[in-house]
């Protein structure tokens, strides 16, 4: 089981706060030569702890101001299930599904660009997967917290020394 040490973190901050930091910045910010910062991020890299790196826009610039998350019920169990949660995740306005535990089976979030968007989603995108036997709909009215960013602490437990 591998865990990060405080230099690691302190690049997975850097990198998390800003993914196209230079690694000059880094190397001053953790006191390393700018080769071991870019050691220690092939490292992080090839072990699957970061995962890649991506521009965040506002779902407002691309039209995509609705927020919901929708709880999804199925008659399906197994890989039958699991073929519906591929189902939802091949949406393109959907973000993220969760295979989840209690009385709904998935949660997803998704994106629209007002409610007869997300309306006409659930009806021709969600609702012809076959299994869905109901869904569930909340909408965000405002959010308070939305981030990328996870807590870390040195002796964390990497991502891959996990079981």
């Amino acid at each position: 089981m591998s865990s990060f040490d405080r230099i690691d973190v302190q690049i997975l901050s850097c990198l998390q706060g800003n993914g196209r930091m230079a690694q000059v910045d880094i190397a001053k910010e953790v006191g390393l030569a700018p080769s071991a910062v870019l050691e220690r991020i092939r490292k992080l890299e090839t072990k699957g702890v970061i995962r890649g790196y991506a521009a965040l826009l506002d779902p407002r610039a691309a039209d995509l101001s609705l927020l919901a998350f929708i709880a999804v019920r199925t008659n399906l169990v197994g890989g039958d299930e699991d073929q519906v949660g591929q189902q939802l995740a091949a949406v393109p306005e959907v973000l993220e599904v969760h295979h989840v535990a209690g009385d709904d089976c998935f949660l997803v979030k998704i994106r629209a660009r007002d409610p007869e968007h997300l309306g006409e989603l659930l009806k021709t995108s969600l609702g012809r997967i076959k299994g869905v036997r109901s869904t569930r709909t909340t909408i965000v009215l405002g959010t308070h917290k939305e981030t990328t960013q996870l807590p870390l602490e040195p002796g964390s437990t990497g991502a891959t020394g996990a079981k």
